[in-house]
């Protein structure tokens, strides 16, 4: 029987914000030592109230501005309780009911590179849990991460690939970074997701049961977790068995995934209106000043990049995938309108550089500037193209001027005729069969006479004024 695979995804990203969702204590935990930021608020002690933070708010207006969402006039606070160590309440302050962004929609490519939508069902604001470090028989608590804002971000049952659950969170990974309000890096927990997966027979209108599968912590883990439970689920099938709705974790090491829990419903949480905060009104005015903040989002800059700079679609779609990577390759440009080399320089020799040594490209130490004034000198011959490789390669280990970088190497690119005639003259008197099959016919010789000129040279001649003696030598004596 062929099936057909149903995947809805639910992502939380934490906002970019100073300080925790309803304390003054700091959101920026990863360096701080165990249970230093926190507060009466984020631990909950008797008497203490929760304060909405107003940049959480306008961060996931602003997301759900990016999202393409409906922004609601009112959206109101909710319990949803249940007791792990890591949330001292007993209850996360979260968004239920009526949530602040509704009806949204990401747009990607399907398996077959084709365009799909991807609706989005609602993103909403809460609070994060603090962590648990699990050391055999007993977990430590640590509470600093306990009230960081949270967005979570829950798409309609759209999906139907491993692939295409990977094309949506890396396509909303840009877009939370576009927007400014999130990092976004699965790798650091600043955006977690869970997988809701299930299979129905191909025509078959009823989903099938799902599982979920939480906290997946990378893209790898995401695409390999579902093409896991997607077999899972069609072998006990395909057996006569029945699908279980439960909650799955996922084993990286091992390659599977084991059963958590059973899956909670929503009245299983006791969800109601958070008492201790008000509902939160949003005043159209004060959507439309946020979204002034709204940058060009990456389709837009896209569709912008393919017309204006005629770059081919692999282009466009890697400099476009980051904000960063789209302002640096927009500040070369002005500074060197060629665009085409400009893409090409960036796109293969520097990432490759920076994924060589692997590290980001930021990372390195070479500006739009630094590369423009490479591309100069290749310009005015005063080095070659595979100089210039070389002299990237030093500007990003040490931020040296290209000028500089050369003149310390001795790379100047030799163009004086008289010089490279002599080389010429002593190439080819040694190598006198291979000047006759040349003269004989064998034209394809000339990749090999120019070699031999660069070899001689350390690479520092001027090809089209070796190619053009070299082409005048050897045909005088034709």
């Amino acid at each position: 029987m062929e099936y057909e695979v149903i995947i809805g995804m639910e992502v939380h990203a934490q906002l970019l914000t100073e300080s925790k969702m309803f304390c003054s204590c700091s959101a920026d935990y990863a360096d701080a030592p165990p249970n230093t930021h926190v507060c009466p608020v984020c631990l909950a002690l008797p008497g203490a109230l929760p304060v909405i933070n107003k940049a959480a708010v306008e961060a996931t207006i602003l997301a759900g501005l990016a999202l393409h969402s409906d922004i609601a006039e009112t959206a109101v606070f909710a319990r949803k309780n249940y007791h792990y160590p890591d949330l001292p309440k007993g209850y996360q302050i979260s968004q239920y009911e009526l949530p602040l962004c509704l009806h949204g929609h990401v747009d990607i490519q399907d398996d077959n590179g084709q365009p799909k939508r991807i609706r989005i069902e609602r993103a909403h604001l809460e609070e994060d849990t603090g962590k648990l470090v699990h050391m055999g028989d007993h977990s430590l608590v640590d509470l600093n991460r306990a009230g960081v804002p949270l967005l979570e971000i829950v798409t309609e049952a759209d999906i139907r690939s491993a692939t295409e659950a990977y094309n949506y969170l890396t396509k909303l990974r840009t877009l939370l970074r576009y927007a400014g309000v999130s990092t976004a890096d699965m790798e650091k927990g600043a955006m977690r997701c869970e997988a809701n997966i299930s299979v129905r027979p191909v025509g078959q209108k009823e989903f099938g049961t799902k599982v979920e599968v939480k906290n997946l912590n990378s893209f790898r883990a995401v695409r390999n977790a579902i093409d896991y439970e997607v077999k899972r689920h069609i072998q006990v099938l395909e057996s006569g068995g029945q699908i279980k709705q439960v909650t799955m974790g996922w084993n990286e090491a091992a390659g599977h995934t084991f059963v958590q829990r059973s899956k909670e419903e929503a009245n299983d949480y006791r969800y109601f209106p958070e008492p201790d905060l008000p509902p939160l009104q949003v005043s159209q005015a004060w959507i439309d000043e946020i979204a002034q903040r709204l940058p060009e989002l990456p389709d837009a800059k896209a569709e912008r990049f393919a017309a204006q700079y005629r770059l081919q679609p692999a282009d466009v779609m890697f400099l476009t995938s980051e904000q960063d990577i789209a302002n640096w390759y927009e500040a070369a440009v002005a500074l060197y309108p060629q665009p085409k080399t400009v893409a090409a320089w960036f796109t293969g020799e520097l990432i490759g550089i920076a994924r060589e040594k692997g590290v980001t490209f930021k990372e390195g130490n070479v500006t739009p500037a630094g590369l423009v004034s490479i591309l100069q000198l290749i310009d005015t011959g005063k080095i070659n193209r595979n100089t210039g490789k070389a002299v990237l390669a030093e500007m990003f280990a040490n931020g040296e001027s290209a000028e500089r970088i050369v003149v310390n190497h001795g790379w100047a690119q030799v163009s004086d005729d008289a010089a490279l005639a002599g080389i010429i003259e002593r190439l080819l008197a040694h190598h006198p069969g291979e000047v006759a099959k040349y003269r004989g016919g064998k034209k394809g010789l000339m990749g090999w006479f120019m070699g031999q000129v660069m070899r001689e040279t350390q690479g520092k001649a001027n090809p089209d004024v070796v190619r053009k003696l070299l082409q005048e030598t050897l045909e005088r004596g034709a």
